[in-house]
């Protein structure tokens, strides 16, 4: 990964987006803004879900005002993401904690798939009010503390080395 790394770092538009003061920062900046529209936007389901907001709303109105803002903060962080490790490759792809983030938002995302799959019936039945289960409270738990180890996980990508010591995959380690 390392050699891939140092490739990456090499070609044209990872310098461009290095040499230029304000990318970074400003990419940063808005990863940072979409991670937190994204995990307000869950967390305000799983309260729903777990019977501690917006009780007074239908939850499939809940949904569909939040689903936007969590499908269009995937794609901006997708965006921001890939920049940033375009921008810089060695200190985001030799991070445990960036493979740590990737795989805990792949986890996130597929679970939020399914969640989304398994309200079809009740949309289709045109059921105003599901009853939510011991597990599909659990689940609404769960998903709030992947998002908040997402959210830890990105920020310890700047201190991996102080974070994880010796695991780190930093050739400072």
């Amino acid at each position: 990964m390392l050699r891939f790394a140092q490739w990456l770092e090499m070609t044209p538009v990872s310098v461009t987006i290095k040499s230029v003061v304000w990318i970074i920062p400003m990419v940063q900046s808005v990863h940072i803004l979409t991670i937190g529209i994204v995990f307000v936007s869950l967390l305000m389901i799983a309260l729903r879900v777990l019977g501690w907001a917006a009780m007074d709303l239908p939850f499939i109105a809940v949904v569909n005002r939040f689903a936007p803002w969590i499908r269009n903060g995937l794609i901006v962080l997708a965006i921001t993401g890939v920049t940033l490790v375009i921008g810089e490759p060695i200190r985001e792809l030799m991070s445990l904690s960036f493979w740590l983030k990737m795989t805990l938002l792949a986890i996130g995302v597929s679970s939020a798939l399914l969640f989304n799959r398994s309200l079809a019936p009740a949309r289709g039945a045109g059921l105003r009010e599901p009853q939510f289960s011991a597990a599909a409270k659990s689940a609404a738990m769960a998903t709030v503390v992947l998002w908040l180890a997402i959210i830890f996980l990105g920020r310890a990508i700047a201190y991996d080395v102080e974070v994880w010591g010796s695991l780190s995959l930093s050739p400072r380690a």
